[in-house]
């Protein structure tokens, strides 16, 4: 993944190393990939040769599969009702980049406010570890992330940048809610130090 393209249009709360390594585990390094999972097969398609191509693929399938699309695998049907709404910048890599990565960050905050926002670094490899698996599966404890609300707070031990990308997340705005004073005053989130129920930690469902 190119350095100028993370720092152009990835989220600005993801540092640009965790970028890479999600990117890594679980994008492709095409940005018309389509990837279509029925009734939990792989369905085997022509690789798409144009933006257009792509686009009917994921109108063929979209609402009858799982479809992801683009550098970052986000799913294709992620904030739109019905197929008319999908936009074919979604395999233009800058693009595909800002929204699989804005999304991404959420599932982040989703996966750290249920280890009770830590403050230990030596969490992190876990932390990031769930959040590729939420990403791959696309749920946490039960929940659909993707359909889930943004908490808001810190991602990964960080504070969620003031300027934010447009269209990061295509989902909804962070939910107004009793973390909101978290998300507005970042050193606040981890003056409670840890919160964790360490007989928890790892169990996904």
């Amino acid at each position: 993944m190119d350095a100028a393209l993370i720092a152009k249009c990835a989220d600005p709360s993801l540092p640009p190393a965790i970028v890479e390594q999600f990117i890594s585990a679980v994008g492709s390094d095409d940005p018309l990939a389509v990837t279509v999972n029925a009734d939990g097969r792989l369905v085997l398609i022509p690789k798409p040769r144009s933006p257009d191509e792509a686009m009917g693929v994921v109108k063929d399938y979209v609402g009858h599969a799982i479809v992801r699309v683009g550098i970052t695998q986000f799913p294709a049907d992620v904030g739109v009702d019905d197929a008319s709404q999908l936009q074919s910048d979604m395999f233009e890599a800058c693009a595909n980049l800002r929204t699989g990565t804005g999304i991404f960050a959420k599932v982040a905050r989703i996966v750290a406010k249920w280890y009770g926002r830590p403050t230990n670094k030596e969490l992190l490899p876990q932390l990031v570890d769930d959040t590729i698996y939420a990403w791959k599966t696309g749920s946490f404890e039960g929940d659909n992330v993707f359909r889930a609300s943004d908490p808001g707070g810190p991602t990964f031990f960080g504070t969620r940048s003031e300027k934010r990308a447009e269209g990061t997340d295509p989902v909804a705005p962070p939910m107004e809610s009793e973390d909101a004073s978290q998300s507005a005053e970042p050193d606040k989130a981890t003056e409670a130090g840890m919160r964790i129920d360490l007989s928890r930690i790892g169990g996904q469902k």
